[in-house]
């Protein structure tokens, strides 16, 4: 089984067009995911998932952004393992923003490795 527990991602790409990284932190226990995410656009956000066999995580999330507005949305997400071990996920998502609109999207996040004193 695909082990996500206490991973970090840092965003490659996304088509919001933010230019600074949003960096994740994963949590796991059996077949539930879940995390917290900031920096770049977001203040503060968290997120809950399922994930099945593959790796692949049915995941809903909702954050505050740096101008205070709050969104939620799901995100489909694929995972691929690089050839040293570490995880990329391809995500395609729905973020519904606090005014009611809906942005549809793609996203790149890829597992580092961070220096215990750095976070």
């Amino acid at each position: 089984m695909v082990n996500y527990h206490n991973r970090y991602f840092k965003m490659l790409n996304s088509t919001t067009g933010s230019d600074n990284p949003v960096i994740f932190h994963y949590r796991q226990e059996g077949t539930i995911v879940w995390g917290t995410y900031s920096e770049g656009t977001v203040q503060m956000g968290t997120f809950l998932a399922k994930v099945d066999a593959e790796g692949h995580l049915d995941l809903r999330f909702q954050h505050v952004d740096i101008e205070g507005s709050i969104s939620t949305g799901r995100s489909d997400s694929r995972l691929t393992v690089l050839d040293d071990g570490r995880y990329r996920i391809e995500e395609t998502f729905e973020l519904i923003r606090s005014d009611g609109s809906i942005y549809h999207g793609f996203s790149v996040v890829e597992e580092f490795r961070p220096q215990r004193d750095k976070l």
